[in-house]
């Protein structure tokens, strides 16, 4: 037990890392980058609040620990902006994967890493419901920061829209709020 123990303090100690891993958007009313570690606290809050308006039935509890965990490999990986070029560095966050959940007792690491593979690939209602509040969480902040990562790199309308489509799949009504906040955003100047 005592090795189990000093595996899992270890992976929490780990985990600290993801406190450093500055995010492009800003906290709001601030000139400072949010981390990695509050974003993943912030989506799985978000989740929960918007479970009743799910399309499909999910495991809340499944989609908060799958929230909680999907950007640990940011660690070793680092964030990617979800409009560059190296957003999808699958190589790279699946050694991230292996050498952090690998810290864990065998049984702990293995639920974890299905998790975040899980999440990776949006096979389930649970994983699909996780992504979409990856895509809502930057855009609500931007919405309400003047799109300030939006602006600082030049991202377009047309982009933004593309990478949130997949909220109308969560739900439609939900989508038309939040495109047509966009074309508003847009309208005024803050996406191109």
């Amino acid at each position: 037990m005592k090795v189990e123990l000093e595996k899992i303090f270890s992976f929490i100690i780990e985990l600290e890392k993801l406190k450093s891993v500055n995010r492009m958007t800003k906290v709001i009313g601030t000139d400072r980058r949010e981390n990695s570690a509050e974003h993943s606290w912030q989506i799985a809050v978000l989740a929960m609040s918007l479970e009743s308006y799910a399309k499909e039935k999910v495991d809340i509890n499944r989609v908060v620990r799958m929230l909680l965990l999907h950007d640990v490999v940011e660690i070793d990986a680092g964030d990617k902006f979800v409009f560059s070029a190296a957003h999808a560095d699958t190589e790279n966050e699946m050694k991230a994967a292996e050498r952090i959940f690998g810290m864990l007792p065998l049984e702990v690491g293995n639920e974890f890493k299905a998790l975040w593979l899980e999440y990776e690939e949006r096979r389930t209602p649970e994983s699909r419901y996780a992504y979409a509040m990856d895509r809502l969480m930057p855009v609500l902040i931007n919405l309400n920061n003047g799109c300030q990562s939006w602006v600082e790199n030049g991202v377009r309308l047309e982009q933004v829209l593309s990478k949130t489509g997949i909220l109308a799949d969560f739900n439609e009504a939900l989508w038309e709020m939040i495109s047509g906040r966009l074309h508003e955003a847009h309208q005024k100047g803050f996406l191109g």
